[in-house]
């Protein structure tokens, strides 16, 4: 992977808060420090927006995480988890990250994603080839779509050092 990075990089990150919450819950059993994984990721560069996708349920119990996310400069766009009569319940932010990714990528030098979803793979050839932007990937490794790993130009794996990534994680591996 050939990849530039420099002070005066434009970028963009946008958070599927899902996926990355869900991989960090089922490979460590510990919530992800959000803040920490947008520093690393921005490595000095010029922040435009990182924007994290979210979910609320019904008991609000996610408020303070929100207020977290903010205190760090990430965006929240929040959607209500949607229940159906069979029970099943879902949440899912796909099609509007990838329409603000492609809406602010004119503005933007680097996109990143923070994703392990292959569904993404459309948009990252699309900003490359279309937009001209460096797409960036980061997540957990062994949560992460294979094939999403290759169309990208850059992966930061966080399993590498997953610790540095997560609050309040336990001593699974």
């Amino acid at each position: 992977m050939s990849v530039i990075k420099h002070k005066g990089q434009r970028v963009g990150i946008f958070i599927d808060t899902q996926n990355i919450y869900h991989s960090a819950k089922n490979l460590y059993g510990a919530k992800v420090n959000f803040g920490q994984v947008v520093k690393d990721a921005l490595d000095g560069r010029v922040l435009i927006r990182a924007t994290a996708y979210v979910i609320t349920t019904e008991s609000g119990d996610e408020k303070s995480f929100f207020e977290a996310l903010s205190k760090v400069g990430i965006t929240t766009k929040t959607k209500n988890l949607q229940i159906f009569a069979g029970g099943s319940k879902k949440g899912d932010w796909d099609v509007a990250m990838a329409i603000d990714a492609i809406s602010l990528s004119p503005k933007l030098d680097a996109v990143i994603l923070v994703t392990g979803d292959g569904d993404f793979i459309p948009l990252v050839e699309y900003l490359k080839i279309t937009q001209g932007c460096q797409v960036e990937l980061v997540s957990f490794g062994k949560s992460t779509s294979g094939k999403l790993v290759e169309t990208v130009d850059d992966f930061m794996d966080l399993d590498k050092n997953p610790y540095k990534y997560l609050i309040g994680q336990s001593n699974r591996r």
